[in-house]
């Protein structure tokens, strides 16, 4: 039987197109390939140039000539071409924003103390200047503890110069912060800090600082973040922990003035210079604002931060207490009585037995030694406050002890700390 002959024709043209489809697909995938490829080796090159010369570099690569960045959460802005054609660039523009966002939020403080009295046996008021912060718009106003100690009258200029007397709220001098408030007018409307945080600060980040240094309002000055965590000695001789250490120049005045990210938000609170020359050229320190954050409730409801203690009598170990008791550590905080009855007892501290006479003082040998709190070494009394500072009471904290040379780690409620602590001293 023959194929007809139109038969045959549409299976050589079915064939031809069946295999011209498969080629052509072949080559598609195969230029498609090579495509990719390219643009890997394209993209491996721009990777390494962008690394080697920046977002400038890469730019100017693709013939585009750039004159400044901004880095945004939204993007990258770019100024490009002649600069003459902008009033300000990129870096002035953010600055010049992050002003206008906070400088309403600044207020100048003015204290009046008693002094020293005069040949006359008079006693002279002594004028003393700093800066605050609004932290809401019913007139709280946060500053430095050291800007209003011993101020016997405290006054606070608003941005628009108007002037209000202010009464003090709450003290915190372990953090170095205070509340004020002032009564405001119906018609007068505050404008609160932003807040931020200071978790996600990284060292070289660009930091603004506004305050009134020497006495001239709202005066900005721009820096970075050279350090994080820093233990800092203050005036009253107590250590607070975790500053922020910054280049940005701070005068006293400054005390108590928001140090700003770029988004104009408040992470910090400038508080003091490490200076030789008694001006700016030194180190400046700013309290975290997550601490401020976590006091201010305190201060505004008990006027005072309510921070969690162990209801026990302690002694800080020493040479003579090591030797006399054959103890196995060299450091720590001996647990010489526990209150009959309280958390502490209650969650498994133990005191001790032998009662040894301790200079002026009677203590107890061959009760636990405390050697960490929440994981923080303990080593003297000062270790233990830094560790329960930003506890409350209530609260249940990890206590590693030293119990006849084996480690063991309890969960102790905390109480309030009293308002005078006492330590057997030699």
């Amino acid at each position: 039987m023959k194929t007809h002959p139109f038969l045959r024709f549409l299976k050589v043209v079915l064939l031809v197109v069946i295999a011209t489809g498969v080629f052509s697909g072949i080559f598609i995938w195969t230029r498609s390939l090579q495509r990719k490829q390219q643009h890997a080796v394209e993209r491996a090159a721009l990777e390494r140039v962008l690394e080697r010369e920046g977002e400038v570099g890469l730019l100017d690569l693709a013939g585009i000539k750039v004159n400044n960045i901004f880095y945004g959460d939204d993007g990258i802005a770019l100024f490009e071409g002649d600069m003459s054609s902008y009033s300000y660039s990129a870096d002035e523009m953010q600055n010049i924003k992050i002003y206008e966002m906070a400088n309403k939020s600044v207020v100048h403080i003015t204290t009046v103390s008693q002094s020293n009295p005069n040949t006359l046996l008079e006693v002279l008021p002594q004028q003393g200047t700093g800066s605050g912060i609004v932290i809401s718009a019913d007139g709280y106003v946060l500053t430095n503890a050291h800007v209003i100690s011993d101020a016997t009258s405290l006054t606070v200029r608003l941005y628009d110069g108007s002037i209000y007397q202010a009464r003090l709220i709450g003290v915190d001098l372990e953090n170095d912060l205070a509340v004020l408030k002032i009564d405001l007018e119906k018609d007068v409307e505050l404008e609160p800090i932003k807040f931020g945080t200071s978790t996600t600060l990284k060292v070289g980040q660009k930091v603004v600082a506004i305050g009134n240094p020497f006495g001239y309002d709202r005066t900005m000055t721009i820096g970075t973040i050279s350090g994080l965590g820093r233990p800092v000695r203050t005036e009253t001789n107590t250590v607070i922990n975790g500053m922020i250490q910054t280049d940005a120049a701070i005068n006293p005045g400054n005390s108590g003035g928001p140090l700003l990210n770029g988004r104009g938000e408040m992470v910090g609170i400038c508080t003091t210079i490490h200076t030789t020359s008694g001006g700016s050229q030194g180190i400046g320190f700013a309290i975290p604002v997550d601490t401020a954050i976590s006091v201010i409730p305190d201060l505004i409801r008990f006027g005072k931060v309510v921070r969690g203690w162990f209801d026990i009598r302690m002694v800080q170990l020493d040479a003579s207490i090591i030797e006399y008791a054959s103890l196995s550590v060299s450091q720590g905080i001996l647990v010489s009585e526990v209150q009959s009855g309280g958390k502490a007892e209650k969650g498994g501290l133990r005191g001790g037995t032998q009662r040894v006479q301790y200079g002026a003082s009677v203590i107890h040998l061959g009760g636990d030694i405390i050697v960490k709190v929440n994981n923080q070494g303990i080593s003297d009394y000062s270790d233990l406050y830094a560790a329960l500072k930003n506890t409350h009471p209530q609260e249940i904290v990890d206590v590693e002890v030293v119990r006849k040379g084996e480690r063991k780690t309890l969960k102790i409620e905390l109480v309030q700390r009293p308002e005078t602590v006492e330590w057997a001293v030699r």
